[in-house]
């Protein structure tokens, strides 16, 4: 991995243990007072206005789209789980359970990492990609077993390209505490993600090798999604996410993809923390 790689997940990492187990010496000496992170302290407001959980684990996952490799690294999730504003709108996660039912808006993020071709012979005389921060918005409908939402996403760091995201899933809870989720997933994209993730210049071309490659947007990728979350108690759980999806269309024959992999896997694991918050 390189040093600045290191560094900056060192960093992320340093920050949220720094806030899942060094934030309770900030007020141990208020002896009448919950902790921080024990049950009724300031994290745990009875009636929230903001609810969001943290993941600190590891991770399985392509390091590139079209990467037929599997590398392992720590992992840090982060997910708006709800949302209410002053004027009442609310809105839920469409990653989260139980905090949306009926019709309502749905947040998504999503993080890209950064591609570079000094990492991976393959890539040889591609430009390097920088990482990427998607967010955006969306809606969605949830019942007590299933839920469907649809969400659109723009790269506001990165790749500054649009993309929507589809998907379903049937929730089960086969005892308590136990939460798992299962459903399809689609992922479209604009021109401009397609050409930057999967396209090849005349340039690139040539100092690649590979065919050069215009791709056009559209559907870019198909799967489904597992989850499993066990919740120790209202505050604490464990938390695993296997996603699996296959490049499709302009995608999915770029000569990065062929050259690699059209199957795309990651798989998440970790310990969460949910935190509330009344405003």
């Amino acid at each position: 991995m390189e040093p600045l790689k290191r560094a900056e997940l060192c960093a992320k990492t340093a920050c949220y243990v720094a806030l899942l187990s060094a934030a309770p010496m900030a007020v141990a000496q208020d002896a009448a007072s919950p902790g921080l992170l024990d049950e009724g302290g300031y994290l745990d407001a009875p009636n929230p206005d903001l609810v969001f959980t943290m993941r600190l684990g590891g991770q399985a996952a392509s390091p590139y789209f079209g990467s037929d490799d599997i590398e392992l690294s720590p992992d840090v999730g982060f997910r708006f789980d709800f949302v209410r504003f002053p004027n009442g709108l609310q809105y839920a996660s469409g990653q989260s359970v139980g905090f949306g039912r009926g019709w309502g808006l749905r947040g998504s993020a999503r993080y890209i990492p950064a591609r570079e071709s000094a990492d991976y012979a393959e890539l040889t005389g591609l430009n390097d990609l920088d990482w990427a921060w998607e967010f955006g918005l969306g809606a969605g409908y949830e019942a007590e077993d299933y839920r469907f939402y649809g969400v659109a996403r723009y790269g506001i760091l990165g790749h500054h390209a649009f993309v929507g995201e589809l998907g379903a899933d049937y929730i089960m809870r086969p005892a308590e505490g136990w939460t798992l989720t299962v459903g399809p997933r689609l992922t479209l994209g604009s021109d401009r993600y397609t050409d930057t993730y999967f396209g090849v210049s005349a340039a690139e071309s040539v100092a690649s090798g590979l065919a050069a490659y215009d791709p056009d947007g559209g559907l870019v990728e198909a799967g489904l999604e597992v989850s499993a979350r066990y919740d120790f108690n209202d505050r604490w759980g464990m938390e695993g996410i296997l996603t699996y999806n296959k490049f499709l269309g302009d995608a999915g024959d770029s000569p990065i993809v062929q050259q690699g992999s059209d199957d795309n896997i990651k798989f998440e694991i970790g310990l969460t923390r949910r935190i509330s918050l009344d405003f």
